[in-house]
């Protein structure tokens, strides 16, 4: 795992490892295949250096979305948030959500709330 990651980030990569040992997945390469899922989670997340300079510059792809760090919100967060959002704001979130993660549940919650509008 690279330097500076957080302490919760290295106990998924610990969990990931052992697990694999245990049920005789990847032989020989547990370690790297727990490191490539908790780097795409990081990337994901918005953890890793690169992405977090993208941030600072501006470059955040979630960043003129209705509903601040949505990149970082769990399906359930943005459920909560979207009781306030208008038509138009549900469609721009629902267009990254295609566009980036494709959370099946919650495309389905936001098509449920537009067909209400």
């Amino acid at each position: 795992m690279p330097r500076g990651v957080s302490p919760k980030r290295e106990r998924e990569y610990k969990k990931l490892e052992h697990k694999f040992e245990k049920e005789h997945r990847y032989p020989g390469r547990e370690e790297e295949v727990a490191a490539r899922i908790v780097n795409k989670q990081r990337k994901m997340y918005g953890e890793t250096k690169d992405e977090k300079e993208k941030d600072a510059r501006g470059q955040s792809p979630d960043r003129n979305l209705p509903l601040p760090d949505f990149q970082k919100l769990t399906i359930r967060q943005v459920e909560r948030q979207m009781e306030s959002l208008s038509a138009a704001q549900l469609r721009k979130i629902r267009a990254y959500e295609l566009k980036h993660k494709h959370r099946k549940g919650l495309l389905t919650s936001i098509d449920r709330k537009l067909s209400a509008h």
